[in-house]
């Protein structure tokens, strides 16, 4: 039961019924619509598995796809239905027959009498509570009017509220569904209406999820990023749920560098995710690496996600820099999961990287990079998969180092390109400094919430023990922006001139 009153039922769908907040309305129907390939049909399959979970019947209807396809399919997200059917628990009703009469004959609606008598016979071998209508292109396109149509997905839904049913319709549109209509009314004859959406941005596809309506009972507004995995069907991503309560703690953690941390007046807080930027070369897979074997060395386990090196590459790096990540993956203190960002979404990656969070629980994570992860999605996509990563991370009281490139070698306007900076708790900054036609590197803390910190921009050096930093850079400015300005040379008097 929802607070306002309306029974809820689960969907199944993992992040939906936050969205919903509890499930679909207990007694009433929904319309989910949606382009080909949306997801559509797959909500309906993850729908009546969670009935039949609970030992509850279920009955799916189709129009088009055959029973023997549909089993098929829905094995491969991990729904049994033979299964189920052996147990009398889900039976399929294939109305394909009526809507081809309907068809041949022009002009002829669908006999919802005989769909009634089948779908009647069905509920009653199964006594099911959940019933999916796959789709209802064929029921509305057969009408002779769009007045006759609107008749007659009034009259279905009626019948399938009077048989006591959670009702799940689908809704094949081309486009974008913005209109949420195929014919216009569909969506005001229905109780509830879901709109999945695969759109194209910056070269990228996006699924989204929307709630346009849910009739006499609350729910979250706008979309929400989902993904549809093997084995799980569709994942829904709820970004406007989270909330920040994350508890928080006074902990500090090594950083694994022990100047790093006398710069943080004690390393890193147990809770913060802290954030690396700088050009390629400046040190930020060391860090990364020195992080993690600190976690090592306190008896910790760390996980790091990389997307720019292959594991072999990161274990013999670590090891020019004395650490042993082969040591301390045998001690079950480290694990590496290493990929191209291009073979997953954004969505892809954040499902499987906050079940790697759940099954290895790590005190601490490294991800190294973001701006690899980045070219996997649109900027919105990208801010919303920082947005769900971070709170989930800081939720866990998981220590987060997580690393991004930025734009220029010497300098640069922004920490991020994605402007992810002000989702982080602390910054580190490295940079290339030229000073009398010399490269050094510089390393300082931007910022870190709730504790102060060393603000000035220390040297620092890379050798076969790892990075040693130094002293501040002195009477030299310009470095954050890129346009370093060194002191002036002393003015030397000519001998002439001083014995005048």
């Amino acid at each position: 039961m929802s607070g306002n009153g309306v029974r809820r039922v689960p969907t199944g769908v993992s992040g939906l019924d936050q969205i919903m907040q509890g499930g679909l309305s207990e007694g009433r129907s929904t319309l989910a619509i949606g382009a080909a390939g949306t997801g559509k049909t797959t909500l309906g399959g993850q729908f009546l598995s969670a009935a039949c979970r609970e030992g509850q019947g279920a009955v799916f209807v189709t129009f088009e796809e055959t029973a023997s396809d549909l089993r098929r399919n829905f094995s491969n997200l991990g729904i049994d239905v033979g299964a189920w059917e052996s147990q009398d628990l889900w039976r399929f009703v294939d109305a394909s027959p009526v809507g081809e009469i309907a068809a041949l004959d022009e002009g002829d609606d669908i006999n919802f009498d005989t769909l009634m008598a089948q779908i009647g016979h069905a509920v009653d071998a199964t006594a099911a509570t959940r019933l999916v209508l796959d789709s209802l292109n064929v029921a509305l396109e057969s009408a002779r009017d769009r007045r006759r149509a609107r008749q007659q997905l009034r009259r279905l839904s009626g019948d399938l509220r009077r048989l006591g049913l959670t009702v799940l319709m689908t809704l094949e549109v081309t486009g974008d569904s913005d209109g949420a209509s195929l014919l216009g009314f569909e969506q005001f004859v229905v109780d509830n209406v879901v709109i999945l959406r695969n759109s194209l941005e910056q070269e990228k596809r996006r699924r989204t999820i929307e709630v346009l309506k849910m009739r006499g009972a609350m729910h979250r507004k706008g979309e929400f990023p989902f993904t549809v995995l093997p084995g799980q069907g569709i994942v829904v991503i709820p970004l406007s749920v989270l909330e920040l309560t994350q508890s928080s703690t006074d902990t500090r953690i090594s950083s694994g560098n022990a100047e790093l941390d006398n710069i943080c007046e004690g390393g890193f807080f147990r809770d913060s995710v802290v954030l690396v930027s700088g050009a390629t070369g400046t040190g930020k897979t060391l860090l990364v690496t020195e992080f993690l074997a600190g976690g090592a060395a306190a008896g910790e386990r760390s996980l790091l996600f990389a997307f720019e090196e292959s594991r072999d590459q990161i274990f013999r790096n670590a090891k020019g820099w004395g650490h042993d990540f082969e040591d301390f993956e045998r001690r079950g203190l480290l694990r590496v999961e290493a990929t191209y960002p291009e073979t997953a979404s954004l969505e892809d990656h954040l499902v499987e990287m906050t079940h790697q969070l759940q099954t290895f629980r790590p005190a601490r994570v490294a991800i190294d990079s973001l701006s690899a992860l980045e070219r996997s999605g649109g900027l919105r996509g990208f801010r919303e998969f920082i947005i769900v990563l971070t709170s989930y991370v800081k939720g866990q009281q998981v220590a987060g180092l997580f690393t991004s490139s930025a734009p220029t070698l010497l300098g640069g306007s922004s920490a991020t390109d994605g402007h992810i900076s002000t989702l982080t708790d602390s910054i580190i900054l490295l940079r290339y400094v030229e000073v009398e036609s010399e490269v050094k590197r510089g390393i300082t803390v931007l910022k870190m919430r709730g504790s102060g910190h060393d603000r000035r921009i220390r040297q620092f050096t890379i050798d076969d023990k790892g990075m040693h930093i130094g002293e501040p850079f002195a009477g030299v400015s310009g470095i954050l922006s890129g346009h370093v300005v060194a002191p002036p040379e002393p003015l030397v008097e000519s001998a002439e001139a001083q014995g005048g």
